[in-house]
């Protein structure tokens, strides 16, 4: 089965930086990404590409090289599906806020209104792969849209057909080029092998043969849902552990490089912090409550709403760290925050520890200076509402008449600021929050501020 042309439905995250590595890797094949949001199309279009609407470290080398070529970004949706041999659905799909499931279940009102446009215009025999992640067996709800527009069309002489298959991503922003180049492994479910092997003939042009790891559909969708519990269940722990080093004198970071030389244990995603945020973590392991509650697992569902709990405990527990070392009150205190996405390389806040943790600094009557090098102002906005906040250009800007800086995202310039002039220019006795634990400790101590480092007793 030769793939010609492939459509993709959704511009975001996920959709556009994958598009642009496939269309990269098979020049062969034409590779369109549409999206009804002009505003973004008109983005990912723009000459210049250091205003691509995702912001990923090597993603603009990566476009300029195939746009315009084999890859295309379209507000034309229908013309994209009826051309294509391959669909892909890469919508997003929210954590419901009415209804059945409210606050755990997926939101699947975009996935199903793609694939009741894909039924409508797609020609042909057409390959249909879920990308977003979803819950268990939603493939069966595609599934059942796409057989009841199969037949005969009025009109055409050839038949419309559809396979579906389960190619859920594994991408971490701020790595996600190097992730979908070199990935740990690809996986793609379903049960319908050439469509499978299609699929699979596609990666297999940059992918190792045994990194292409085939399952049925079920697995697949529940692999990507298990992948992320599993890793927002490591973050939980270490930041569990952090606040009890910090209540008895041990250092956090000493306690992981121990544990993480553990070769069962290893040292990824040891690194205690503000917790976790973006748009797959919170939200799968919801959805994984929701499908145990379902199930009847009730325990289950209990432990792994657990996780959650404990990462939404540790941002309240910075934010009360805060205005107690304060002197118990922040009312009119200026407080720089430096970060606001959800972790280093990426614009993306879905989720990011820095909102929760801002809500309740500014609930305390605190007035806040933002400073992120990759988040607009209207995302600030968006975020937070109206409010006592600003955005800031610089971190000595942040910093000026501030009480407090406080570190909630790992930018690489956070770990050399010029502490002495910030400390010169902040208000006295003047601490540092470092809730990344990247700050020179020794410096900051030497310009003459107070330090509180996450997990250092």
């Amino acid at each position: 089965m030769s793939i010609r042309t492939i459509c993709c439905i959704g511009a975001g995250y996920v959709g556009g930086p994958t598009m642009a590595v496939i269309a990269d890797r098979c020049p062969q094949i034409q590779v369109t990404v549409v999206d009804l949001n002009e505003a973004r199309i008109a983005a990912w279009n723009d000459p210049d590409l250091s205003l691509l609407p995702v912001y990923e470290p090597g993603l603009d080398a990566v476009v300029g090289r195939c746009r315009g070529r084999n890859l295309h970004f379209t507000t034309s949706v229908e013309p994209a599906i009826a051309a294509a041999d391959m669909v892909f659905l890469s919508v997003n799909t929210p954590t419901k806020t009415r209804g059945v499931g409210a606050g755990q279940a997926s939101d699947l009102r975009w996935i199903e209104a793609s694939a009741r446009q894909v039924a409508a215009c797609a020609q042909g025999h057409t390959i249909v792969v879920e990308k977003s992640t979803l819950p268990v067996r939603t493939a069966a709800t595609v599934t059942a849209i796409l057989e009841a527009a199969q037949g005969e069309v009025a009109g055409e002489a050839q038949s419309k057909t559809f396979s579906v298959l389960s190619n859920p991503e594994f991408l971490a922003e701020g790595t996600a080029i190097r992730d979908l180049e070199q990935p740990d492994r690809v996986l793609i479910g379903g049960e319908d092998s050439a469509a499978i092997e299609a699929l699979a003939g596609i990666y297999s042009q940059w992918v190792a043969p045994e990194k292409i790891l085939r399952t049925n559909l079920w697995s697949s969708e529940l692999s990507k849902l298990t992948a992320n519990a599993f890793l927002a269940q490591r973050i939980s722990s270490i930041n569990s552990i952090a606040a009890l080093c910090e209540a008895t004198g041990a250092d956090v970071q000493e306690v992981a490089r121990a544990i993480g030389a553990d070769s069962r244990i290893g040292a990824k995603f040891l690194q205690a912090g503000p917790g976790f945020g973006g748009s797959c973590f919170q939200k799968d392991i919801l959805n994984l409550v929701y499908l145990c509650g379902h199930y009847g697992l009730q325990e289950v569902a209990a432990y792994w709403q657990s996780v959650v709990e404990l990462n939404g405990w540790q941002q309240h527990r910075i934010a009360r760290l805060v205005v107690e070392r304060l002197f118990g009150t922040v009312t009119g205190k200026r407080i720089a925050v430096l970060g606001f996405a959800f972790k280093a390389d990426t614009n993306d806040t879905r989720e990011a520890p820095a909102i929760r943790i801002c809500h309740d600094l500014l609930e305390e009557g605190a007035q806040l200076a933002l400073y992120d090098p990759k988040v607009s102002e209207a995302q600030i906005q968006a975020d937070l509402g109206e409010g006592s906040w600003q955005r800031s250009e610089t971190v000595l800007e942040a910093a000026c008449g501030a009480d407090a800086l406080l570190v909630l995202t790992e930018w690489a310039e956070f770990r050399q600021l010029p502490w002495p002039e910030l400390a010169a220019v902040m208000r006295k006795p003047a601490w540092l929050f470092d809730a990344r634990a990247i700050c020179d400790a020794e410096a900051a101590r030497a310009a003459g501020l107070n330090l509180w480092t996450v997990g250092k007793g």
